[in-house]
């Protein structure tokens, strides 16, 4: 590929992966002044906090995977030039988004008071983690709204419309957090004395001001959908319709099953960290929340991956797709061997901002260390699944992450834990050995270009040509 052409590829997938990137470190962000102003009420309401977070991913992946199934067939869709199927298609993302949003209302609200038990959480924990968890899910509905509407809107490859939405909720979070979390105190800056209004809520103050923003954020994104040129679902029939959710489900549900599978196996693999106490509570909690600004390149450019990929399939571009997928990959290892650097020499400090406890900062640094050597293999993984879910290949990724999750490591985690007495540091290691088995299937598939379905057709006609040489 000359040079020329490849500048050009790097151009087009950080326009669209830098406003994705941006908008993930916002909330991370957001997600460190959260856990920093809990983490200061002290490690009890941080492990409370920590308690339910994976039982979040659950939740958040199961809606994620949907607007996943909708990404692919709008990118494709636009791809061969057929906007008015996906306009079509937004139109049956807003079926999508009363259906999951209410129902997963009702499961999270009426299972919030078991939620913290199953998860292992202390006693003396559980009525505060529980309280916590419903509120944050109370807002279900605008939840749903922003996760599969933001995920049309870069289908399309508008990723700046979300980026500002998420702007808006992250700072909105955070000031509501500083009002809610804390009493009523006295500040001085730059020599003057303000006097700062606080309803001392606590961890119910960070669970409220979190629900608040979730709702602005959905109704933010659901303008934004309405208004969009493409693919606005205004005037369209929101009655279902066979011939877009077909497509659509035959990436959502092996994608949703993938995720439901990964993310419940976070679940049980958090279960058996809570049960460790809770400083390795504590530390796990801020470690995952520490770690999630040096994944970011990962995520972001996944999401240009998906939509690139998608987008070729649709116009038929074959040499595009190879061009592209390996400029995504070349691009992305680069950018997690400087994040995975970053993360072993500032360990230590980051865990210190988010808590004083000299005990959590030791352990979750530990944990720190060991998965930031990996970080270049896990950024592969992350953008190889992205490039799969745009060409609508899931079966694959859906039965690698399965295995991987529970066959390595929610099972080496009890073996090393329980039988053997292993404690945070060893079930990070299974963590780690889950992500490197990831990184060897995915480039296994990869190289094969069984996922691809314009290298396979390409490869089916030169097949038949060869047969019929010889026949000659």
């Amino acid at each position: 590929m000359e040079k020329a052409k490849r500048r050009g590829l790097i151009g087009v997938v950080l326009a669209l992966a830098w406003p994705t990137m941006l908008e993930q470190w916002l909330q991370v962000a957001a997600q460190y002044v959260d856990s920093a102003m809990v983490g200061r009420l002290g490690a009890a309401a941080t492990a409370a906090v920590g308690t339910t977070t994976t039982v979040s991913w659950l939740v958040g992946s199961s809606v994620f995977a949907l607007g996943v199934g909708f990404l692919a067939y709008i990118a494709r869709a636009i791809g061969a030039g057929r906007y008015d199927d996906a306009s079509k298609a937004a139109a049956q993302s807003v079926l999508a988004v009363l259906v999951s949003g209410l129902a997963f209302t009702a499961i999270t609200l009426s299972l919030s008071g078991l939620v913290p038990k199953w998860m292992n959480a202390r006693p003396e924990l559980q009525p505060m983690a529980s309280r916590y968890f419903f509120i944050i899910y109370t807002p279900m509905l605008f939840r749903a709204a922003t996760v599969i509407f933001g995920t049309v809107l870069r289908a399309t490859g508008d990723t700046r419309t979300p980026m500002r939405v998420n702007l808006v909720v992250n700072g909105l979070n955070v000031v509501l957090n500083f009002l809610l979390i804390y009493e009523t105190r006295e500040v001085t800056l730059l020599g003057l004395s303000l006097r700062i209004p606080g309803a001392g809520l606590g961890v119910v103050g960070a669970a409220w001001g979190t629900a608040i923003a979730v709702a602005v954020g959905g109704v933010l994104m659901t303008a934004a959908l309405w208004r969009h040129p493409q693919v606005s679902p205004r005037g369209r029939s929101l009655r279902p319709d066979p011939a877009i959710l077909k497509p659509c489900m035959r990436v959502a549900i092996p994608s949703a099953l993938k995720r439901f599978a990964t993310s419940f196996g976070y679940v049980a693999f958090a279960s058996v960290i809570n049960s460790l106490g809770t400083v390795s509570t504590a530390a796990h909690s801020i470690a995952n929340t520490a770690e999630s600004a040096f994944y970011i390149p990962a995520y972001g450019v996944q999401t240009a991956a998906a939509t690139l990929s998608g987008q070729a399939y649709g116009r038929q571009d074959r040499q595009y797709m190879r061009d592209v997928t390996r400029v995504l990959l070349a691009l992305e290892v680069a950018m997690m061997t400087v994040s995975g650097a970053a993360l072993f020499l500032l360990s230590d400090w980051m865990m210190s901002l988010f808590t004083p406890d000299p005990e959590v900062i030791r352990l979750g640094a530990t944990v720190l260390k060991m998965v930031a050597v990996t970080e270049p293999l896990y950024g592969v993984a992350v953008v190889l699944e992205g490039i799969f879910e745009g060409v609508g290949d899931m079966l694959y990724a859906m039965v690698c992450n399965i295995i991987g999750m529970w066959g390595l490591r929610v099972l080496c985690t009890v073996v090393a834990v329980r039988a053997f007495g292993g404690g945070l540091t060893a079930a990070w290691g299974c963590m780690i050995a889950h992500n490197i088995l990831l990184f060897v299937l995915f480039v296994l598939r990869y190289r094969s270009d069984r996922w691809n379905p314009l290298g396979r057709k390409a490869s089916g006609i030169r097949e038949q040509a060869t047969g019929n040489r010889q026949q000659e």
